[in-house]
């Protein structure tokens, strides 16, 4: 394994950031990691996610779950639905379970390409996302809406003509225009073959709507990039014309919780909606 970025080091965060990265401005995906535990995210990323935790508590829990569902939906697409490609856009900062690492246990062949366009979340993926002997990972600094970029990028390692599993966990809230959203999906998908899957999870105002509403206000004051909830029923326009795997768009806990890893049997309670719904669907 490739050592580890010399900036990256410290329970406060990295101290000597790559070039070209604002840290009095907050991103999402070093805010995210903060949540995880993770420490490579600074001041600005830590203040806007107290605010955000001090106004809905759960949104830790709802990002820790939507990461356990990550890896129980890769076990499933490499398993049980055959996928050996995968395109996983909006990344984030690298930790435990990530995509290749859940595929490769599955199937070792599998290749896994991540996109991001967070300067952090790219020096960390070429440092520590190694790929396994018999499969294949690579990293696209590319931003989602540009999808041309992301497909550029992507066909490097991936076969077109293959099924492949398009991964958008947590990210589609940062495009705020339904149609933008349609067409990002579509051209997307529309550059793979019938079998494969689209991935989505998606922050929502169902369970808590007084307390993400709030903190998605205080997203938007404070980060870098503004974000919008969407509920189930925008989430099924998103998956219009795809065959959806069961149980369909879920709260992110409630999908398929017997593909957790085993000896990951948690405490025994039945799982609690969180606030980030989740679906899988096939293309048919």
């Amino acid at each position: 394994m490739a050592p580890t970025p010399s900036w990256m080091h410290g329970d406060a965060g990295p101290a000597q950031p790559p070039p070209g990265i604002d840290t009095d401005l907050a991103h999402p995906a070093r805010i995210y990691d903060y949540w995880l535990g993770g420490k490579d995210n600074f001041a600005a990323d830590r203040t806007v996610g107290d605010q955000i935790i001090a106004a809905t508590p759960a949104i830790v829990k709802a990002a820790r779950a939507n990461r356990a569902f990550l890896g129980r939906a890769v076990r499933y697409l490499a398993g049980e639905a055959g996928i050996r490609q995968f395109l996983d856009i909006g990344t984030g900062v690298p930790t435990a379970g990530n995509t290749h690492t859940v595929a490769q246990e599955a199937a070792p062949e599998s290749r896994v390409v991540y996109v991001d366009n967070d300067p952090v979340v790219l020096a960390h993926a070429r440092a520590l996302l190694r790929s396994g002997p018999h499969g294949a990972t690579a990293y696209v600094d590319a931003d989602l809406r540009d999808t041309d970029a992301v497909l550029r990028g992507a066909e490097e390692l991936l076969d077109r003509t293959r099924p492949t599993a398009v991964m958008l966990l947590g990210i589609l809230e940062f495009i705020t225009d339904d149609a933008q959203v349609a067409d990002i999906v579509g051209r997307l998908l529309g550059a793979f073959p019938s079998g494969s899957h689209l991935v989505v999870s998606h922050s929502t105002a169902v369970v808590d709507p007084q307390g993400m509403n709030r903190a998605a206000l205080l997203w938007n004051e404070g980060g870098s990039t503004p974000l919008v909830l969407r509920g189930p029923d925008d989430l099924a326009r998103v998956f219009a014309g795809l065959e959806l795997v069961e149980p369909g768009i879920v709260s992110v806990p409630l999908w398929r919780p017997g593909l957790a890893p085993a000896g990951d049997g948690g405490d025994g309670a039945a799982p609690a909606p969180v606030d980030c719904f989740a679906a899988v669907g096939r293309v048919p």
